[in-house]
């Protein structure tokens, strides 16, 4: 079974629609036990970083959150589902859930935000997650704030540049997977990305 988390504030309906469109079963879930029953599970995310960790805590995920990402349990953060598994962001003072070390930046004063609209990704290596799609995807983004590049490192599965600032636009690490454009709204080439990550 797909988990897809719901924390409150989440893109689910949007997330729901492209599982859909996959033929794959999922389930809406918003506590631990049903993130143990999951076979996958995807944390979508929407608005503020300090909000959503908040959240997670007051449904007292956070733990079970870190214990089946440690289990193997495979993994889709999307944007503040991907800016989550830092330690730290710029935005909120919240730790987040630190399954890697490091911190999430805020573009340059002096760059209009939010990031709104269709950029391209730049492959890097042979990543799982954007199997059969090109070297340079074109994908949606919506966001302030990013995963600089430095500190994704080796796990950096494609850069994307945005006003001057080439940051981590996806990640993979064993059975995690995480992206900071919305797969769900980036059509045919989005769900080709989520169905890599169902046949992980």
């Amino acid at each position: 079974m797909i988990a897809i988390f719901d924390y409150g504030a989440g893109n689910i309906r949007s997330v729901e629609n492209a599982l859909a469109a996959c033929g794959e079963p999922f389930a809406i879930v918003n506590d631990s036990a049903g993130l143990r029953k999951a076979d996958k599970i995807v944390l979508p995310g929407v608005g503020h970083y300090g909000q959503m960790l908040r959240s997670l805590d007051a449904l007292g995920v956070r733990g079970t959150l870190r214990e089946r990402i440690a289990s193997g349990t495979p993994f889709l953060g999307i944007c503040l589902g991907f800016q989550a598994l830092f330690e730290t962001s710029e935005e909120s003072p919240e730790r987040g859930l630190a399954v890697f070390p490091g911190r999430v930046t805020r573009f340059p004063a002096d760059t209009r935000v939010p990031q709104m609209g269709w950029n391209s990704l730049q492959k890097q290596g042979s990543p799982r997650l954007l199997d059969g799609l090109g070297d340079e995807p074109y994908v949606y983004f919506a966001n302030s704030y990013y995963v600089p590049r430095d500190t994704a490192g080796g796990r950096a599965a494609a850069l994307c540049a945005y006003a001057g600032t080439t940051f981590c636009a996806a990640l993979e690490d064993g059975n995690v997977f995480a992206v900071q454009f919305h797969p769900e709204k980036s059509g045919p080439v989005g769900q080709r990305i989520l169905g890599n990550f169902l046949a992980c």
